[in-house]
């Protein structure tokens, strides 16, 4: 058996042909079960975001099984012809599949590395599979193993732990001068969509109160709405601002709406307690010599940029050890399928040496007369103990080795010294061939079906997620 699988991504395909092959979850069902109709497929996963379309696969044969998938995503239900497909597709086989699903749940081939939404998706997707029972015992591993892999790099790694996104960079900014944003007051200037971002990043964060004002009161009343806010007049936010421990702006207007005069006078108000204002503007509407006020933290649109620019430069360095850590899962779940890869040998050896036991203790008891049932008992224990003794050791050294990386040299002269039969080996075990195949027919993980032009790598971020999500 081989793992393999085709896709396509935000590397490879534009957004209008990656939305093409988004399959509801109310067809799911009905799209795996056709997956799994291909002769050559015997487990399957299909894995759909905004920006990636894969399906996992578990083939008899791995040529075929490419074949089938690339058959399966051309068919009538996606209305896709191969011309329109195939440039942009990629393919991998065993262990480049493994290490890119590895890489996929551990953010590193996302949009924005680290972020942290795909690991849920590869989850929804695998809980797919099982509901719809096209996974078996190589696919559960192996995306079990994957899940864990993400969670690994989480938690081992700082990976997801700088933000990358303008908007979400003022909200852990705000976190650094504020200890706890649960018991902070927000004012929402404007209507701009990167404010408007950053106002649901901050309610997502524990913010509970949140006023909004701008020069449209149908558009403040609709954005108080949706952040269960309070409006309050364009004319009269001035007097607002000493309430607002943390203060958006993101207008439209050419000047400064919020002076140095007014920050001033609302720190004043505050009694000197800190005051947080982010700019998202262009041009600014904050005035910067609102930064040379004490306890005035002003941060403009460059500001941000700057942050998220250095916070980049820190998820990278975080990606290095992640990699490593997917390069050591990946020779463990590697090493477990070759060891799968030994378990029809061994099961075939031991029904051999069975059948040649029981077939030389009868052939003694017709020669014996008068064998009580005692005696019987104990030729046979004898013969048991002899066949046992012979292959243990070499079924432990059999097993050790599989394990490595020239194990399917050490399973093949086991069947050879045993003269070990195809037949015998394709009694139903799942793992056949795919440690000898992990080794023969390795594909690199950047090759692709073609050279074709890249699509469009254009950012799907669904409202009210962060931009550090893979949607």
């Amino acid at each position: 058996m081989n793992i393999i699988v085709v896709g396509l991504s935000h590397k490879t395909a534009p957004v209008e042909l990656r939305e093409r092959l988004a399959i509801p979850e109310s067809r799911m069902g009905e799209a795996l079960a056709r997956l799994l109709a291909y002769p050559s497929i015997k487990e399957g996963m299909f894995l759909s975001t905004c920006n990636r379309v894969e399906v996992y696969a578990v083939v008899k044969d791995m040529d075929d099984g490419f074949s089938q998938i690339q058959d399966f995503l051309v068919s009538t239900h996606f209305s896709l012809s191969a011309d329109e497909l195939f440039p942009h597709v990629y393919r991998y086989a065993d262990e480049s599949t493994i290490k890119h699903l590895f890489r996929v749940t551990s953010s590193l081939d996302s949009m924005v590395i680290g972020e942290p939404q795909i690991l849920g998706q590869v989850k929804d997707a695998y809980e797919q599979t099982l509901a719809h029972r096209t996974s078996g015992v190589i696919l559960n591993k192996f995306v079990k193993k994957a899940i864990s892999v993400g969670k690994g790099v989480r938690t081992q790694t700082k990976i997801a732990e700088y933000a990358v996104s303008v908007s979400y960079a003022g909200v852990e900014l705000a976190k650094k001068i504020f200890s706890s944003l649960q018991d902070q007051t927000v004012l929402l200037v404007g209507a701009g969509e990167m404010g408007k971002l950053a106002a649901r990043h901050l309610v997502n964060s524990g913010v509970k109160q949140m006023m909004v004002t701008t020069r449209n009161t149908h558009r403040a009343v609709n954005l108080a709405e949706q952040f269960n806010g309070t409006v309050i007049p364009f004319e009269d936010f001035r007097a607002a601002l000493p309430k607002a421990d943390i203060v958006l702006c993101a207008t439209g207007a050419p000047y400064y709406v919020i002076t140095a005069e007014d920050i001033h006078w609302a720190i004043r108000q505050r009694m000197n307690r800190p005051m947080f204002l982010i700019d998202i503007s262009v041009p600014r509407n904050i005035d910067p010599s609102g930064k040379d006020i004490d306890n005035a933290f002003v941060f403009d649109i460059d500001d941000l940029k700057t942050h998220v620019g250095q916070n980049q430069d820190e998820r990278r360095k975080e990606a290095d050890k992640a990699e490593g850590l997917v390069k050591a899962e990946v020779e463990v779940m590697l090493s477990w399928l070759r060891g799968l890869e030994a378990t029809p040998t061994i099961v075939a050896l031991r029904k051999r040496a069975e059948e040649i036991k029981r077939a030389e203790v009868e052939k003694v008891l017709s020669r014996l007369e008068h064998v009580s049932p005692k005696e019987q008992h104990a030729i046979e224990g004898l013969a048991s103990a002899i066949v046992n003794k012979l292959l243990h050791g070499s079924l432990v050294t059999l097993k050790s080795e599989a394990q490595s990386k020239n194990g399917f040299v050490f399973i093949e002269a086991a069947r050879r010294f045993f003269d070990l039969t195809e037949a015998e080996m394709h009694q139903g075990h799942p793992g056949r061939d795919i440690g000898q195949n992990a080794m023969a027919h390795k594909h690199e993980e950047n090759e692709p079906l073609s050279s074709s032009n890249q699509g469009s790598q254009a950012e799907c971020e669904e409202k009210g997620k962060p931009q550090d999500y893979e949607v």
